[in-house]
């Protein structure tokens, strides 16, 4: 299932180990030129104010109303703005506009129940991009869902008042997982813990199907790494980074 972002937005916000978002706008300063960027599934805004710090101009396009206004608080109290848009990344966009360069980061589309929803997705993007624009993104790889994510667990009490748990389970399609996530968040007012849970499914496919895909729609000069760009894939890669142009 899609993750319904309107149960734990905050709570979700808080997942990802800040260093990664210092990398992801590493690996996007090392392959374009400070520009316009529209960031895909760009949800609370964190990577976009740190492109915003670097000289970008960025919009955010997400599936999630209650992340964009994350997205627009963290916006304000940075002291600027993003253009935001609502909207499936795996359907028609209807924004009226081209952007030199479109990324897509944190396992977004990892989320894309399927390969038609990556193709379509990949579709939009190059319809929104300008001649030579770019598309920046990455996935997990099969080793990361087959291998590290099989019967993964993790457990995070740092903070008495909002402790969370993580396990995941292998899923029913070939290279896809399930992550069961809940969050016991301490309510003052009745003195208990109140527990939001949300199953994840991912999805992921070998790094040459998403090249093929690639390709099939259009893009050229299609480079693939790992490590933000500083390594080759291997077998145990965990994360593949694509730049494609138009």
């Amino acid at each position: 299932m899609n993750p319904n972002y309107s149960i734990f937005a905050e709570l979700y916000d808080e997942l990802f180990d800040p260093n990664m978002y210092l990398s992801w706008n590493g690996f996007v300063q090392d392959n374009s030129r400070n520009n316009r960027i529209l960031d895909l599934a760009g949800g609370s805004g964190k990577l976009a104010v740190l492109l915003t710090k670097s000289g970008y101009q960025v919009s955010i396009l997400d599936l999630s109303s209650q992340m964009l206004s994350l997205a627009k608080q963290r916006a304000e109290n940075n002291n600027f703005s993003f253009d935001l848009f609502q909207a499936n990344m795996a359907q028609n966009w209807h924004l009226n506009k081209r952007f030199p360069l479109i990324s897509c980061f944190a396992d977004s589309l990892n989320y894309l129940s399927n390969i038609g929803e990556t193709k379509r997705t990949f579709f939009e993007v190059f319809n929104h991009l300008e001649k030579n624009g770019k598309f920046l993104f990455d996935v997990i790889t099969p080793y990361q869902v087959n291998v590290v994510y099989r019967n993964y667990m993790y457990n995070n009490d740092d903070d008495p008042e909002k402790i969370f748990m993580w396990t995941s389970f292998p899923g029913d399609i070939k290279n896809s997982v399930d992550h069961d996530l809940k969050f016991f968040v301490y309510q003052e007012g009745i003195d208990a813990f109140k527990m939001v849970r949300e199953v994840h499914h991912e999805q992921t496919y070998p790094p040459e199907k998403y090249l093929s895909l690639l390709k099939e729609i259009g893009f050229r000069n299609i480079h693939l790494t790992s490590d933000f760009g500083r390594g080759k894939i291997t077998r145990d890669t965990t994360r593949a980074f694509f730049v494609a142009e138009k």
